[in-house]
């Protein structure tokens, strides 16, 4: 190990075995040799354990918590890019990545020093966190290190580390959305705060055009996004980027490769913890194989026994195949079952949307919520029957001029997203669509049409740009809402004043 601080105690000794390899991987990115990779890592490994060692002695603040600080190695990762940046500014800069020194003389690495409120929501996000939760949330997205593991480096119970951690992301969420709305923006990035914030807390919502193109140009906007956005498994990717700048990714590629080196071949880097024990792990390996010899047995004997039930043994067979050829064709559940009506003077009756689509035939039979894609989006169902086909007669005595499809895309404690589509047999040149709601909601922003709200009663309007849909066309728009107690769907719903059929 190079010449580095001397440790104070057994405890620092520790810290800086764990850290170490951390801060070389970095350096070794910034700069064009592993010579200059050593010096910079020693470097900036004086600096950060100087500067953890102050924030230890620090006074506390009033509110009873000392100053906010990074988790170690996090902390001696931005260690490593203020030395780099010392580096450039004192003559130095040829000894670093040239990708690198183009960074230091960018706006992008002023972010990171300058105004506390303008710096990447990530890095305040996790610098507002207790060090504790901080140091979970890195050790186990960034380092890819088993939760056993890390169970064992910060003295956690291993059955509970995984309820943890996600109690952890979950508190990082809030701290970057705080971070977020405290962030000085511009009146767009404004107004959109409230729907990003709706979007990103479900895998199953999905985000309105207009904010999806907002995000393509708004970097600011798009950071935060990927910090508020826990599912997908871009978190990670959030926090690298935005706590180290400069070489976040690729940092965190070598961590995960140095995770898989440290666990061994094939096997994987979140197991869940019999805390290493090489004995254990032989005798899981030795009992796997014996399960699988037996299964492979098994599945021999299997075959044999198919081959020969197989053999023709009379003349009913084909029979018997031709039943369960009629079988198989049954669909795995009714396909007129469907979600009642909102509406309680509604009639339920099968809707167009409830026809067995290949995706939903593979699905458990009486899930009637699978979180399914917004409906309405297509014409080419309306004529559908009991079994996908088209229909001898009409299941109503008058057919409505339209067909709307409310879907609720996301919940939370007191607010909900919602879109209505609606499908309309007639061309129009503008629309105007009412619904009522019966349990006190109120809408409090909407995208592609314009809102007003009386009471229970909602108008939406056109906006400028969707005002025109062709006959058989579809309109559709989306908006957030508040709620207390119970969140119903609403009813009578109207387009132009006439009244709509609900899907």
């Amino acid at each position: 190990m190079p010449d580095l601080p001397t440790p104070q105690d057994a405890a620092e000794a520790a810290l800086f075995s764990e850290c170490w390899d951390a801060v070389l991987s970095y350096a070794d990115l910034c700069t064009s040799g592993s010579l200059t990779a050593n010096q910079l890592a020693t470097e900036a490994f004086t600096l950060g354990m100087r500067e953890a060692r102050e924030s230890d002695f620090a006074p506390i603040r009033s509110s009873g918590r000392r100053a906010a600080r990074l988790p170690m190695i996090p902390l001696l990762l931005t260690a490593v890019r203020n030395t780099a940046a010392g580096w450039e500014s004192g003559g130095l800069g040829h000894k670093l990545d040239p990708d690198l020194r183009l960074w230091l003389n960018s706006e992008k690495a002023t972010r990171y020093t300058g105004p506390p409120l303008q710096r990447p929501v990530a890095l305040r996000g996790l610098r507002d966190m207790q060090e504790a939760d901080a140091s979970l949330l890195w050790l186990a997205e960034v380092e890819a290190l088993p939760l056993s593991s890390v169970a064992r480096r910060l003295g956690l119970d291993q059955t509970l580390v995984a309820q943890e951690l996600e109690q952890v992301r979950g508190l990082f969420r809030d701290r970057c959305h705080r971070a977020h709305l405290d962030t000085p923006m511009a009146a767009e990035c404004r107004s959109y705060a409230r729907l990003l914030d709706a979007v990103t807390r479900s895998s199953a919502a999905d985000t309105p055009d207009d904010l999806s193109r907002h995000l393509a140009t708004c970097v600011q906007c798009a950071e935060a996004a990927a910090c508020l956005r826990l599912h997908g498994g871009g978190l990670p990717a959030a926090l690298a980027g935005g706590v180290i700048g400069w070489g976040g990714l690729a940092y965190l590629e070598r961590r995960r490769r140095a995770a898989e080196v440290r666990l061994g071949p094939g096997r994987p880097a979140t197991a869940d913890g019999d805390g290493g024990d090489p004995a254990k792990e032989s005798g899981a390996g030795r009992g796997k194989v014996l399960r699988h010899g037996l299964l492979g047995a098994a599945v021999l004997i299997s075959l044999v026994a198919l081959g020969v039930s197989m053999m023709p043994m009379g003349g009913g067979s084909g029979d018997d195949a031709t039943a369960a050829s009629h079988d198989d064709r049954q669909p795995v559940a009714d396909p007129t079952v469907d979600v009642p009506s909102a509406d309680p003077t509604a009639t339920h009756t099968a809707s167009a949307s409830a026809a067995p689509s290949a995706s939903a035939t593979t699905g458990k039979p009486g899930h009637k919520n699978p979180d399914p894609e917004p409906q309405g989006t297509s014409s080419a169902t309306a004529g559908t029957g009991r079994h996908g086909t088209a229909s001898a007669r009409p299941t109503t005595p008058a057919a409505a001029a339209c067909r709307v499809s409310y879907d609720l895309v996301n919940q939370w404690t007191d607010g909900f997203q919602s879109t209505v589509t609606v499908t309309t047999t007639q061309a129009l040149t503008g629309w105007r669509v009412q619904w009522s709601f019966r349990d006190g909601q109120k809408v409090t922003q909407m995208w592609d049409a314009t809102v007003s709200q009386d009471g229970g009663r909602v108008t939406a309007d056109a906006a400028d740009y969707n005002r025109t849909v062709a006959a058989n066309g579809t309109l559709s728009f989306g908006f957030l809402g508040t709620w207390s107690g119970s969140n119903s769907a609403p009813y009578a719903f109207t387009l132009n004043g006439d009244s709509c059929s609900l899907n």
